[in-house]
């Protein structure tokens, strides 16, 4: 590959197996075909010499034709460790074909050893660890692993190429502007990714890349894939939210925010009002458990010794939606701990509640201490919603699924959801109205729609559904989307938990 100026390259994002966050059943509605694009890649696409040719085949909306390996003369995988069966067969065909793969994203980082036939690894943070395989490549001698110790200077990462994908496909687009996270929670892998330190962009940074998803020609929920959009609270304060606003505001509010944050948030009312004001709705928060010792077995301090559910409240009514993250499996968890997280959860009002097995994820704290009290059954899948534990649980195993299967099927059934759905709107101060650019949009009106029919008639939710339009139109009318939006979320979380189940 001595003439550089002349390859072909094919970014590849593997293919997402129905999960939670898929929302698979729920982009039915809006006729989208994936949640999101994939950012990492579109990022990496930016750090490519210009005279490269370029494509990405996002596989959640595409499929991989043998026509498009064969254009290719290198071939770039991402991926997350949810995504591994799709990424195994994805180099079967590459080596088929005889196309060298560079790959690289958390799956690879955190187990590159389980992966020998990748031609090559270039892991940890692509701002340094691309530049070096790129030089390589350019002498003819790359290398097959490219690893450093170092955190990269997010101030120097481009703005994502947009343009290799259809934005069209999907309903919502992801952006940066922190990586890091200053907790150390046991179980989980930020902190090995990214480092323990908040490292953040420039404000002129944040508003560019924002003006870039305007330039898409892209309308509506904006996601900031932040490890801690809150890791530093004086810098959002004071630059990052106030630039944000004034942008809003010149362009009449294009956008909403959605993003994640840890629950000290609430301690803060002066960036809630910012964060609501700037256009955020959403927050994805990991509460994890209401059990003290649970919380303090997982090292998850800032959850601890504080009323978790006054803390929901205080931000879904700053005008804010909570989106939640719950475990059961710790060591400490009693065999009340179903129950308990069922009437946590529906007291909180956290309709969209991310229920799952604790999982030892690879080179996490958990996953070590597991290794040494020889507890380990095998490697993480990645989805912690499929009834699989990677672990020698302290509970019984069969008393651990029979509970948390009672716990999904108690969540989701039409009933208990349909109740916290009331309960959320209940406490929930929207924010007063903003003067936005007037646009229909058909797919979202066709959405309310599709929910009359799959869920008003022909789904098992139907009375509830009717019975909680009626009480937001009469109650709640300005929340009605919200309430239509939600329930649509449930008939998605349902499908999801019953397929898993057989």
């Amino acid at each position: 590959m001595d003439k550089l100026c002349k390859v072909r390259v094919l970014l590849i994002y593997p293919e997402f197996p129905d999960t939670f966050w898929s929302f698979k059943y729920a982009l039915k509605f809006i006729r989208r075909k994936a949640s999101s694009p994939p950012l990492g890649l579109l990022t990496v696409a930016a750090m490519l010499p210009g005279e490269w040719e370029k494509r990405l085949v996002d596989m959640n909306v595409v499929a991989l034709r043998d026509e498009t390996l064969k254009w290719a003369d290198l071939v770039f995988i991402s991926a997350m460790s949810v995504q591994e069966k799709s990424v195994r067969e994805v180099m079967a065909r590459c080596k088929a074909e005889g196309v060298p793969i560079v790959a690289g994203g958390p799956l690879f980082t955190a187990g590159y050893d389980a992966f020998d036939d990748i031609d090559h690894l270039v892991l940890n943070e692509a701002e340094i660890t691309l530049p070096l395989f790129l030089e390589d490549l350019k002498r003819g001698n790359a290398g097959r692993i490219y690893t450093t110790d170092q955190w990269a200077d997010i101030r120097e990462t481009p703005v994502p190429l947009w343009e290799l994908i259809n934005i069209k496909h999907y309903a919502s687009i992801n952006i940066q502007y922190s990586r890091g996270c200053p907790y150390n929670c046991e179980f989980c892998d930020i902190t090995l990714l990214c480092g323990h330190m908040p490292r953040t962009k420039e404000r002129e940074q944040v508003i560019r890349e924002i003006e870039s998803v305007d330039a898409s020609g892209f309308r509506g929920s904006i996601f900031f894939v932040d490890d801690n959009f809150i890791g530093n609270k004086k810098k959002l304060k004071d630059e990052i939210l106030p630039d944000i606003i004034r942008w809003m505001e010149r362009r009449r509010y294009p956008f909403t925010f959605n993003t994640q944050a840890s629950i000290e948030l609430a301690d803060h009312q002066d960036l809630l009002q910012l964060m609501v004001k700037a256009g955020f709705d959403v927050v994805f928060i990991g509460i994890e458990t209401p059990n003290e010792q649970s919380l303090a077995e997982c090292s998850k301090f800032q959850n601890r010794g504080r009323d978790l559910i006054a803390s929901v409240k205080i931000i879904q009514k700053a005008g804010l939606e909570v989106q939640g993250g719950f475990i059961v499996g710790f060591d400490s968890d009693p065999v009340t701990i179903f129950d308990t997280q069922i009437k946590f959860i529906q007291a909180s009002g956290v309709v969209t509640a991310m229920v799952g097995l604790l999982t030892a994820l690879p080179r996490t704290q958990l996953y070590e201490r597991l290794k040494k009290e020889h507890r380990l059954l095998k490697e993480a899948s990645g989805n912690n919603t499929d009834l699989a534990i990677n672990f020698i649980p302290r509970m019984d195993y069969d008393q651990l699924i029979a509970g948390y299967k009672k716990v999904l099927s108690t969540l989701y059934s039409p009933r208990i959801y349909y109740a916290r759905i009331r309960t959320f709107l209940k406490a929930y101060i929207p924010p007063p109205k903003k003067k936005k650019i007037f646009r229909i949009r058909l797919n979202y009106i066709a959405a309310f729609f599709r929910s009359t029919v799959v869920l008003g008639l022909v789904g098992k939710e139907r009375f509830q559904y009717w019975r909680l339009l009626f009480w937001t139109t009469f109650r709640h009318p300005r929340l009605l989307s919200q309430a239509v939006t939600l329930s649509i979320y449930g008939f998605h979380f349902r499908k999801v938990f019953e397929k898993n189940r057989t």
